[in-house]
């Protein structure tokens, strides 16, 4: 099997933090039994507050917890790993994702899964992928991205214009539904739906797909890290820019969005055993 350079182990594991799916108070007893898996081999396990309110149990903030543990543990699907790696990004901390429903792009150990992992962990038997990602502002507002960066037209009734700089010199302009500024890892999000292409999630490297686009010479662009990337909004009714599907900052014609690479990567924890171009075969059904 083979393992990423970059790879790297968790030093002398005591404990995790879990963090559950929001809305999902059916959950309790599935995290009652995550927490005895891990205490059975001396891995104390401690809960988010927002979790903890919800099942009705004690809690500690997201903040005390990176400090409080080893490596965090995301219960859910790829949706609140998300959340998950980007809320504890600047703690540094190790991500490991609990799928509850069908395979995900990111979460890959199922509950059936779980306890024979439980017992690689403890032997170093697993693998820490570092993914690439993206720092974002727009007005005084600062954010990091996982997967994609979307900038949309406001109303559905008309299209919009933004202006693309790379390094501060003009590259594009483009008109229509929008852009996606992508990371390797979200490149199996909206990108791919938006016929954007694929890329080895370890890869560094920026997917700029443009979405519905008036001309049909607009294609998508992939480009190396070491350049930041601008857009401006030429239009008089502006834009919306989408972080992950979860946070919104609306943004005013002559303003601007700059990203470029983040100054460190995410830390996701995997299975020795987990393969990407499996999962790329079973989610989109090569073959078939």
């Amino acid at each position: 099997m083979r393992i990423e350079k970059d790879s790297e182990l968790l030093d002398n594991i005591k404990s995790a933090g879990i963090i559950l799916k929001p809305s999902s108070p059916e959950l309790k007893e599935t995290y009652l039994k995550i927490k005895r898996l891990f205490e059975e081999v001396n891995i104390n396990i401690y809960l988010e507050d927002n979790s903890a309110n919800m099942i009705s149990l004690k809690g500690y903030s997201l903040e005390e917890l990176c400090h409080k543990v080893d490596f965090l543990i995301s219960v859910g699907g790829d949706g609140t790993l998300l959340s998950v790696v980007r809320k504890s990004f600047k703690f540094d901390k190790a991500v490991l994702g609990i799928n509850l429903g069908t395979l995900g792009f990111l979460t890959d150990i199922s509950m059936e899964q779980l306890p024979d992992f439980i017992a690689d962990l403890k032997k170093g038997i697993y693998k820490i992928d570092n993914r690439m990602m993206v720092e974002g502002s727009v007005n005084l507002n600062k954010f990091v991205a996982f997967n994609d960066i979307v900038i949309s037209r406001k109303s559905i009734s008309s299209m919009i214009r933004i202006a693309g700089k790379i390094d501060g010199k003009k590259f594009n302009t483009y008109y229509g539904d929008g852009v996606i500024v992508s990371t390797p890892t979200g490149s199996t999000a909206y990108n791919l739906s938006a016929g954007g292409p694929l890329v080895y999630p370890l890869t560094e490297a920026f997917i700029v797909t443009p979405v519905a686009p008036h001309s049909l010479t607009q294609r998508p662009l992939v480009m190396p890290v070491d350049f930041e990337i601008e857009f401006k909004i030429i239009d008089n009714q502006g834009a919306v820019v989408i972080v992950d599907g979860q946070d919104i900052y609306e943004v005013e014609q002559n303003q601007s969005i700059k990203i470029k690479i983040a100054s460190k990567k995410a830390k996701m924890i995997h299975r020795i055993q987990r393969d990407y171009f499996e999962v790329l075969n079973e989610k989109l059904r090569w073959g078939n």
